[in-house]
């Protein structure tokens, strides 16, 4: 049994924060019933190259484990079937700029007279409130508010971005995490409540120590590429034929560092001593480091280091990630059947709990090919559904399509 099976998830959302964050729970076994409008779905799926016959990689990341109802929310009769999910659902997750689920009478304060004990979480830029609050709030936007792109990269180079769009996923994760406490809540209080996560928080609740120093000291931080605010040695050094990072994390590895270097000058040199000095003469001692790395290969000096206890790995591409053997024993690389795309390769799930039986993935829905069967649990009948399909209400994937 799956530690989330019974709960079901009314899930409005699109593109990556709210599918991510709906995916973590759907791993854990909760029924995600994902809302996608006619013709075109969740943005996502029109987001590519790369596709696999017509389905867009980008979409399969984030929409495993999900069934697809297709409604046009343009119709009252949509809201209808909407309204008998939501009595028999427990959480529902948006991520519409603030505002629009009220436009549509599916708000908090509406939702909850139907069902008491919903949990409702919405996702958003900036939150529900304040001056920003109906800004569009895109990941390269919230990264650049968040600070995050004025501490990454090199000093004196232009602002970069982090590689994937972590400002949408620490919006999804921090969802998830809110969901399940108000989950734990609600079997003590029996009530439901509201979810209000800023993308603009969670990544500024990711500046942790790099805040903290500014607080205390007042300086301004600043990129340092590969490197450590406040550890020396703690980044990538050059070898001769490529980057490996290494981590010298405390000053007794500092001295068995300096031993397998050949740096034994270093070792206790009043300069390097303690990791506050090293700091404090950053340029110099990586300067020194970097000289004797670049003389031999990134493998040769993986091995040296490894065998001295010398915290320190390779910069793996995408590629080499999904081929290492730990990534595999892992399983960080499922498998599962797409109809359309056949075998589909996606990331596993990093959380792994002793009582939580994981079943296979199911694959990332076809627009609308749950609706039939999500209608008829709801008790419609065959009539019903197909005037609904007449009326334009729904929408249904058709295999000879």
């Amino acid at each position: 049994m799956q530690v989330l099976e019974g709960i079901r998830i009314l899930d409005f959302t699109r593109a990556m924060a709210g599918p991510f964050c709906t995916m973590m729970l759907a791993d854990l076994g909760a029924e995600v019933i994902k809302i996608e409008a006619p013709s075109t779905g969740d943005d996502s799926r029109g987001w590519g190259p790369p596709f696999v016959s017509g389905e867009s990689a980008y979409f399969l990341s984030v929409n495993r484990n999900k069934k697809s109802l297709c409604l046009n929310l343009k119709k009252v009769k949509s809201l209808e079937i909407i309204h008998k999910l939501l009595k028999r659902c427990d959480v529902l997750v948006e991520n519409y700029r603030p505002g629009t689920m009220e436009k549509l009478s599916l708000d908090f304060k509406r939702t909850r007279k139907i069902n008491p004990k919903l949990i409702y979480c919405s996702i958003s830029g900036f939150g529900q409130d304040g001056p920003y609050r109906e800004l569009p709030g895109f990941d390269q936007v919230i990264q650049g508010m968040g600070g995050l792109m004025s501490i990454t990269g090199e000093q004196g180079r232009p602002p970069v971005k982090v590689g994937i769009a972590v400002a949408d996923i620490a919006g999804g994760m921090f969802a998830a995490y809110g969901i399940l406490a108000a989950l734990i809540s609600r079997s003590k209080t029996g009530k439901g409540q509201m979810i209000d996560v800023s993308l603009l928080d969670c990544v500024i609740s990711w500046l942790s120590y790099r805040a903290s120093a500014y607080f205390v000291s007042g300086e301004i931080p600043k990129p340092l590429g590969s490197g450590h605010p406040v550890i020396v040695p703690y980044q990538a050094f050059k070898a001769k034929d490529s980057y490996l990072n290494i981590a010298v994390g405390n000053d007794q590895l500092w001295k068995k560092f300096c031993e397998v270097l050949g740096l034994e000058g270093m070792k206790e040199n009043p300069k390097f001593k303690t990791n506050a000095k090293r700091v404090e003469n950053r340029e110099e001692v990586v300067g020194l480091i970097s000289e004797v790395i670049s003389t031999k290969s990134s493998e040769e000096w993986l091995k040296i280091l490894k065998e001295a206890g010398i915290p320190c790995g390779p910069i793996y591409t995408v590629d080499q990630v999904f081929s290492d053997p730990q990534v595999l024993h892992r399983k960080m690389v499922r498998e599962c059947i797409h109809p359309n795309a056949g075998l589909i390769r996606l990331v596993g799930n990093p959380v792994k709990l002793s009582e939580n039986i994981e079943e296979e993935f199911s694959p990332p829905p076809l627009l609308g090919e749950h609706t039939r069967r999500i209608l008829q649990d709801l008790g419609y009948s065959e009539e019903d559904i197909v005037q609904l399909k007449k009326e334009e209400v729904i929408y249904e994937y058709q295999k000879n399509k």
